[in-house]
């Protein structure tokens, strides 16, 4: 069987840019690859992040493009063998022929370990490739594996296994209750997330060795390993602790989720980016595409551009439409009455309010 390879993606993002330098500087003994899918139509802000973080540690990240073997830019190429249909929700095509296809392409049929960066403080799971030679490991995480593993191993018809395996693990003064946990069966009164979560309570280091000792009975890429040292990782991160990484890091956090005012009517505002991307996202809300035209409006005439033969970015208007004066002052004011409402909300960050959008987004594009 070929080397297990492990593969960290570089979105642009901040989270995968906090988990670059975390893995490779917590965890120096894995051999990692870095790599970022180039859909050629990112801000710039993206390209001097993934500069920055080449800089800071010694690396070299590799661009993967959708069609490598034409000189056509990647969404372009796409767009036009569409006809000119723009992605949306509903039809994220460039998720597909962008991101997901080229690292499916990149990593070929070796054992792969990929390492993505959703956080501690977040409900989602992100990217799983149903291909049986990826396998994604998520270090921010208290439960670092992802919810196919979790699944099989906490079958009802692995008890006896895993009791049998959990013996050989100290689980200190929790031994009893693991044995116990293990031993009852996941049922309506008893699901598998409070299974996992009660196992994860008792000793998270222990629990990760003994999904570790039930992976090696699977086909997973982790199957083959001798070791794995993310298995004593019991550390939880969350927004704060991304942050704080790039900060201290030195490789900074990207420029556009820096926080610009604007006045509108007398109120004041702050308006930024939620994340990385195209610029052109349809996943954007309203006063990030204002943000875009007021901010980049060299960006938005492109973005503008692609909206012909009726295909337009938004289900409900059209950037054009977006920008007329009146438009922008609605979608200033209302945005000004969100933060409004959400000035007493837990976190300061305004990415948080931005975040609270009608979708979650692409996980491949935004982690």
């Amino acid at each position: 069987m070929s080397k297990v390879r492990h593969v960290l993606g570089i979105s642009g993002g901040k989270d995968s840019a906090a988990l670059a330098i975390y893995v490779k500087t917590k965890y120096p003994s894995i051999d990692l690859e870095f790599y970022s899918c180039d859909t050629g139509k990112e801000l710039d802000e993206t390209y001097q992040l993934i500069r920055n973080i080449e800089v800071h540690l010694g690396i070299k990240i590799q661009l993967l493009k959708g069609n490598e073997d034409n000189t056509l830019n990647p969404f372009d190429y796409f767009l036009d063998s569409y006809n000119g249909f723009l992605p949306s929700s509903n039809a994220r095509w460039c998720t597909k022929k962008l991101k997901l296809d080229p690292f499916e392409k990149y990593v070929g049929a070796d054992p792969v370990i990929s390492y993505v960066g959703i956080r501690g403080d977040e409900e989602r799971e992100g990217y799983i490739s149903t291909k049986k030679n990826i396998q994604s490991i998520f270090p921010f995480r208290k439960n670092i594996w992802s919810q196919d593993v979790v699944t099989k191993l906490l079958s009802n018809q692995n008890i006896e296994q895993l009791l049998a395996m959990s013996k050989n693990i100290d689980f200190g003064k929790n031994q009893e209750k693991t044995f116990q946990t293990i031993a009852r069966k996941v049922d309506a009164s008893f699901t598998l997330d409070q299974k996992l979560n009660i196992l994860l309570d008792t000793n998270v280091k222990s629990f990760n060795h003994l999904v570790f000792d039930f992976l090696k009975t699977t086909d997973y890429p982790l199957a083959t390993e001798t070791t794995f040292p993310l298995l004593e990782n019991d550390e939880v991160l969350v927004r704060d602790d991304i942050f704080k990484i790039l900060e201290e890091s030195g490789v900074g956090i990207p420029a556009y989720y820096n926080k610009i005012e604007f006045e509108i009517n007398g109120k004041k505002g702050e308006y930024a980016r939620s994340r990385s991307g195209c610029f052109f996202c349809f996943f954007q809300q309203k006063i990030e595409w204002v943000w875009l035209y007021e901010q980049h409006p060299e960006l938005y005439k492109k973005a503008m551009e692609y909206e012909k033969d009726g295909y337009t970015w938004g289900q409900s208007e059209s950037l054009e439409e977006l920008i007329q004066p009146k438009r922008m002052t609605a979608i200033k004011e209302e945005y000004i009455k969100r933060l409004e409402k959400k000035s007493k909300a837990k976190s300061s960050y305004l990415i948080d309010i931005l975040d609270d959008a009608e979708v979650e987004g692409c996980a491949a594009c935004f982690i």
